[in-house]
């Protein structure tokens, strides 16, 4: 084994056992542990779960069910992974589900084709910078479907593959879905487009 892969995995090694005791604890019932688990990770969660839910109080609902679900399944967690990844996909997994129960179409939104037009043109190359709050406000105004797929490529850093599983559909609808997503805050950013005739 090389040393960067042996400290590799003595860092993976060391962030799967990072709570441990208190994990333990929080298996045999022990409310404080469980709650100082749940300090630890609730706002990580809480913004996965809002980049999905895109409501306040849907995101806050889930947090609630994907911990109390966490909870209750706590003796299948077997250290295969960190806690964090675990209950992560937990929560993703609960509001895709809630996303499907309420009938939300992930994959319907047809728009116009829009081309990103190269701003070299007018600037030189230079950067276009955008305010980390104008980005989280055009992902919130996307539509359901492109939206759960650009969180969970870009956000949560799932591949095309993975989303194909999660959400039941193929491969390619899932990258020409997050195409769609990045093309639509492009535009809602107010990056110069122009529309493609079919």
């Amino acid at each position: 084994m090389s040393f960067v892969s042996e400290n590799v995995f003595k860092l993976i090694q060391y962030n799967t056992e990072i709570h441990q005791e208190i994990i333990e604890k929080s298996k045999k019932g022990d409310r404080k542990s469980q709650f100082e688990l749940y300090k630890l990770y609730a706002k990580a969660m809480y913004n996965i779960s809002f980049r999905m839910m895109n409501k306040k109080e849907d995101a806050e609902d889930m947090l609630q069910e994907s911990f109390t679900e966490a909870f209750k399944k706590l003796n299948t967690f077997r250290y295969e992974s960190t806690f964090g990844a675990w209950i992560k996909r937990i929560v993703i997994n609960k509001c895709i589900n809630e996303l499907k129960r309420r009938k939300t179409e992930l994959v319907l939104v047809e728009d116009v084709r829009l081309t990103y037009k190269d701003a070299t043109e007018e600037n030189n190359e230079t950067e276009i910078e955008y305010e980390v709050q104008k980005i989280r406000n055009a992902v919130e105004q996307l539509p359901d479907g492109y939206r759960v797929i650009f969180s969970l490529y870009m956000l949560e850093g799932y591949d095309h593959i993975e989303i194909s599983e999660i959400l039941g559909i193929s491969e390619s609808t899932s990258k020409s879905q997050y195409l769609r997503a990045k093309n639509k805050i492009r535009e809602l950013l107010n990056v110069k487009f122009i529309n493609v005739e079919d």
